[in-house]
This record gives structure tokens, sequence and C-alpha cells, in this order.
């Protein structure tokens, strides 16, 4: 995109358009997807993000005719239908936008000084977002270990992001060295010396992750993808020098680094102590996050009481001691009470009832309700002795009495299998 010509040399005009479709589009796309990456845009973002949610709604009913109006706007997902058409929102105007300028602005003039600043733009914001991504990793925020109730699912019946959380859950290597990636190009990022590495290595590093969205249905992929775009963007620029160095054998010459300033001495200093207080503002936030929400839900975060996997070893009910048939829908085969407030109750045939869980250690209960806690089936746990449970009270109009051994996660064989430098033959269980 940059030209090739001196800095007061005007840029061809299919070059201009290209430039104004691409400053109009990045600029759209961030404002509608700060993702964290532009600091205090947030307190903002629920305010002019409103009217937004209205026009899109608007659009889906009257120009796109969906059968059912838009209701979901981006959450834990950002493919949802709400994102695709703010996508198409800010792809239509800026063609639209880019088109309008170059014909209402028809003069010679080149964009060296405004190329150099949305390139400082898009270098932040997806370095700072490659650092909040590396960041979550490293302190193992994004993928857990596998608790119990993942240990238990099959892999059949997993859904294939669901088996990539665990592939990646699985190891703390493999999180570190991730993370790591991440972080380093992210960092690269921030200073325009190093911002070229940075750029090479945020290819490698998005283009992956864009891979696993993709592969593994993870609903990411609009981010991941612009990650991959704006990479390409920054590195568009020694496009030349690439193909010189690697493919023509030829001397790559120096990149031009020197940076824009401004005429006033006061402004640059200005703007390079905000550049700074923005790079420390963000790794302070982002290692206090990190460290608040590791302590809050970590793999080693304090777990309520009795959290954990239990096998079923007597089940009585009204009085009959239910024999373990496989086919039999009644009798439990274990119960696993997880760290966030819910239980899974897994039955002989193979069924598995899911329900929110209330625990009272004062008067020793479990309450399992659906929805509304006050409709809740209590039942009131003795421990016999560590890691034996014996569970009583009635359940659905039921008198039932169950005996219950803790299983530890650590006695499946992918928790305990650990690293090995040797291995005579190979463990492919």
């Amino acid at each position: 995109m940059q030209p090739a010509q001196t800095l007061s040399t005007p840029w061809p005009s299919g070059q201009k358009w290209a430039f104004r479709f691409a400053i109009l589009f990045f600029i759209l796309f961030i404002f509608f997807n700060p993702n964290g990456a532009v600091p205090f845009l947030e307190i903002f973002y629920n305010y002019y993000i409103q009217p937004m949610h209205g026009l899109v709604v608007w659009a889906g009913t009257h120009i796109f005719h969906f059968p059912e109006p838009i209701t979901t706007f981006t959450n834990g997902s950002g493919d949802t239908t709400y994102d695709y058409l703010v996508l198409l929102f800010c792809v239509t105007v800026a063609l639209v936008g880019a088109t309008v300028w170059s014909a209402v602005n028809r003069q010679a003039c080149n964009y060296d000084k405004l190329y150099y600043w949305l390139n400082v733009i898009l270098r932040f914001y997806l370095g700072i977002t490659m650092v909040s991504y590396g960041a979550v990793k490293v302190i193992k925020l994004q993928f857990p270990a596998p608790g119990p109730a993942r240990l238990l699912q099959t892999y059949g019946s997993s859904s294939p992001m669901g088996l990539a959380w665990t592939f990646m859950g699985y190891s703390k290597g493999y999180n570190y060295f991730t993370g790591f990636a991440e972080l380093s190009c992210g960092l690269l990022l921030l200073f325009r010396k190093t911002a070229l590495l940075g750029a090479v290595i945020a290819l490698v590093v998005s283009a992956n992750i864009m891979a696993i969205n993709y592969c593994f249905d993870v609903p990411v992929k609009i981010l991941s993808t612009m990650m991959v775009v704006i990479c390409l963007y920054l590195l568009s620029k020694d496009f030349a020098r690439f193909i010189n160095f690697f493919f023509l054998n030829r001397l790559a010459q120096p990149a031009n680094l020197s940076p824009k300033r401004f005429t006033k001495r006061w402004m640059n200093i200005t703007l390079i102590s905000l550049k700074y207080l923005l790079i420390a503002f963000v790794t302070a936030s982002t290692v206090e996050n990190c460290i608040q929400g590791f302590k809050l839900y970590g793999d080693d975060a304090p777990k309520p009481p009795l959290t954990g996997l239990y096998n079923v070893e007597t089940f009585v009910t009204d009085g009959d001691t239910l024999a373990p048939v496989l086919t039999d829908a009644i009798r439990w085969r274990r119960l696993n009470i997880s760290a966030f407030g819910n239980a899974q109750i897994y039955v002989m045939n193979d069924s598995v009832e899911t329900y929110k869980l209330l625990t009272d250690t004062t008067v020793k209960s479990l309450g399992f309700y659906e929805q509304d806690q006050n409709h809740r089936q209590v039942l009131y746990y003795t421990a016999v002795k560590p890691g034996l449970l014996l569970l009583k009270g009635k359940l659905y109009n039921n008198n039932i009495e169950v005996t219950m051994r803790k299983i530890e996660s650590k006695d499946f064989l992918l928790m305990n299998r650990g690293f090995h430098w040797i291995n005579e033959y190979p463990f492919n269980r």
C-alpha cells in the first residue's frame, strides 16, 4: 500500500482508493469490535452500540427479510448473525465512502502521514489483542484443565470446540508455548523498530488461531480472520523486500523507519509519553486481571465443598436396593459436583441429568433445581469417612439413600500419564 516514490510524490488513483477503503474499514471494525484492545473505549461502547443493534435488527427484518427478528448480539460467540451483518456494514460503508471520497477529491496528493498513523493504530490494536490472548494462556485461564465431567465424556459426544478446549486445557506446557508466542509478537508490535518482526510472528500465530477456529468450529472466526488480514496489511509495505530476500536472492534494502513527528516539540513529547503510559497501563491491567481471574477461576482456585466426581456404590429407593443394571433409568451411576454451582447425575442407562446446585454446609444439604431454586429437591449428606459420602432425602417423591465414593481426577489415565523422555513403544490409547 505504501508508495515506492518519495514522500512528496502523489499516489496513483487506484492506490488512493484502496487506502481510503482500508482506513474506513479498519477504523469502523475497531470501533464496533474494540475487543478490549482500546483502553477506555468500553466505557462508551454500551452507549453507541445500542443504535447499531437497532439498525441491524431493522436491516435483518426489512432488507434481508429474515424469518425471525435478530435477538442475539455479540456474546461468548463473536460469529452471530448480528456480527456478520456488522461486518457487512463496515465493508459496505468503506466501499461507498472510498468511492465518494475519491469522486469528491480528485486532487493529486498522497497519504503518507495518514498511512503511517493507520499502521500505528493497527499495530497497537493487534498487539494489545495478542498480549491479552497470550496472558490468559500463560496464566492458564482460557483453557481450564479437564474436569471430571469432561473426563467422563466420550469423544463422540463432545463438540469440536469442546475437543479443542480439552486438548489445550490438558497441557500447561503447550499453554505456555502458545502464550509466550502471542505475548512476544504482541509486545514487539508495540514498538516501531520491532514491529516488522512482531507482524511476521503474529501472522504465523494468528493463522494458527484462525485455523483452529475454522477447523474446530470455534465462534471467533471473524476476529481471528481480521487478525490475519491486519497482519498481511502491516506486512504489505515490505512485500518487495520479502520477495527480494526469500525468492530472488537479492539485497533487501533497509526499511524506512523514520517516525512521523509533529512540528511542535511539546506535541511529540506528549505523544511519546502517552505511548509509554498506554503500554504500562495495558501491561499492568492485563497482569492484574489475569492474577485476579486465576485466583477465582484458575485450575488451582479454591473449590466449594464436595466438589468432585463420585462413583455410586449403593442406591436405595423407597427401601429397595437397586442393582447396577445398565438399562436402569432410575439408579445413579455417578454424581459430579462442579466448582461452578452445577451438578450432573449419570444414570445407569448412560443418560445425564444436569441441575443447578445449592450447597448449604450449615445443615449439610444439596439442593438440586433446574431454574427456580425455590423448587429444589433437597438431599442431606453425611461424610461417612474420607472420600465416602452418604446422601439421604426425597427426590421426585421417592425416598433415596445413596452411598458414593469420590474419584480423583488423577486416577484417569489422561491426567496421570505425564511426560516421558523415553518411550520404548508408542503409548497410544
